[in-house]
């Protein structure tokens, strides 16, 4: 089974402290607009906050407690709220800070790991790009840096986080679909460096990367790129934002997902065969 999307695990976690909300107010006999008015605000509001169109503030959710005599419920929900808004976060945000900044934020998570998974449909992983691969990628978001110094250090930062692969205990397990290999980010030289670069480290003793051919009989069809995390927690990045994943039942959906992927993917020679074969092709 694959996992459930991660944006639809964030936006129902979202709605489970809208319905949370909801019922207090019911409990309290209120209706809509009774409770907006005690909160002093539009009941248009009020709707949004129930059907999870709108993330509630902490002034909201005390507010609203106050509003159905329900203030010993506060310190419990606003937990909840902060768990939700860490489970989506929005790119705009991260990057508001500069793109150093955002590199920066993945450095103690990932000294602290000691089982990196990796699973990835769409570009090599972040440990295993090598600097003309990350301009490649950061170009796209040269907007939300500040400026071409805040971008070369972001580059150094992505750098020197990936030395994570070459020290300490960690051990990595990687997971590529062979269209990974094929997809061209920057120019063929870039490329094919890149490629190189994942010939190096293919045969480093605490790293184990497979490939999953084109051509494989699989049980499984290629999902959304994520990361495991020893088995605390997982990590999506989509589009706008970044989900993390942390109730144990879904990062276990997740370890599952990924050993069922393991299982389509080649190793070795094989492994070195397909990458190869995708360096020739660039010409």
């Amino acid at each position: 089974m694959s996992p459930a999307s991660a944006s639809s695990s964030a936006q129902a976690a979202r709605k489970a402290l809208a319905d949370r909300l909801q019922n207090l107010r019911r409990d309290a006999q209120l209706n809509g607009r009774e409770l907006s008015a005690r909160c002093g605000w539009h009941p248009a509001k009020t709707s949004r906050i129930q059907d999870a169109k709108v993330a509630p503030s902490e002034a909201d959710i005390r507010a609203w407690c106050a509003a159905c005599g329900a203030e010993d419920q506060v310190a419990d929900l606003i937990a909840i709220s902060r768990a939700v808004e860490s489970m989506y976060v929005e790119w705009k945000r991260l990057k508001s800070a500069g793109l150093r900044s955002l590199q920066d934020s993945y450095a103690a998570l990932y000294e602290q790991t000691d089982l990196f998974r990796f699973y990835t449909s769409d570009v090599i992983p972040g440990v295993l790009q090598t600097p003309a691969y990350v301009r490649a990628i950061m170009s796209r978001s040269a907007g939300a840096s500040r400026s071409e110094e805040d971008l070369e250090q972001a580059i150094e930062a992505k750098m020197e986080r990936a030395n994570v692969i070459r020290r300490g205990t960690h051990r990595f397990l990687f997971l590529l679909e062979e269209s990974v290999l094929r997809y061209q980010l920057g120019d063929a030289e870039a490329m094919a460096g890149q490629l190189g670069h994942l010939l190096s480290v293919i045969s480093l003793p605490r790293v184990s990367l497979g490939v999953i051919p084109f051509n494989v009989s699989r049980t499984l069809w290629p999902v959304e790129s994520f990361r495991i995390y020893d088995e605390a927690r997982v990590q999506v990045e989509l589009v706008t934002a970044a989900v993390n994943v942390t109730t144990p039942s879904e990062v276990h959906e997740y370890l599952n997902t990924f050993a069922e992927l393991q299982r389509c993917a080649v190793y070795g020679p094989h492994a070195r065969s397909l990458i190869t074969t995708a360096i020739a092709a660039l010409g």
